[in-house]
């Protein structure tokens, strides 16, 4: 399997994990109840060594959430950065060499309506 889809499907089982998210869906849902996980688009570059195929993936996420403050939208996303950070460094035919957080982004689409877009660089390499 690609690294791409291996790093999306654990990215996939590591957020659901997380307590007090209704949901986690791969892109905008149809019916969702705040809070709930969006994965975003993965990106991906070429991240070869001269002996072993390797990619640089971009993984974005978006908690969204309806509430008075962003306290609770904040606090998912610090606990999905956390299980981002402690993905398996196994996927597979693939290894994971590093992840490292890039940024994040406190949105606040509609009047009581909260989201946090966070995004991680992962590293990895053919095993």
């Amino acid at each position: 399997m690609s690294a791409e889809t291996v790093a999306q499907a654990a990215l996939l089982a590591a957020l659901k994990d997380i307590a007090g998210l209704n949901g986690v869906f791969e892109g905008p849902p149809v019916k969702a109840t705040p809070p709930y996980a969006e994965i975003g688009e993965t990106l991906s570059g070429d991240w070869s060594v001269k002996d072993r195929d390797g990619r640089e993936l971009r993984l974005a996420v978006t908690i969204r959430d309806a509430a008075e403050t962003p306290a609770r939208v904040q606090a998912l996303a610090a606990a999905a950065g956390a299980a981002i950070a402690a993905l398996p460094r196994d996927l597979g035919a693939w290894r994971v060499a590093s992840v490292a957080f890039v940024r994040s982004r406190l949105l606040r689409p509609a009047p009581g309506r909260w989201g946090v877009v966070i995004e991680y660089r992962v590293r990895v390499l053919a095993a």
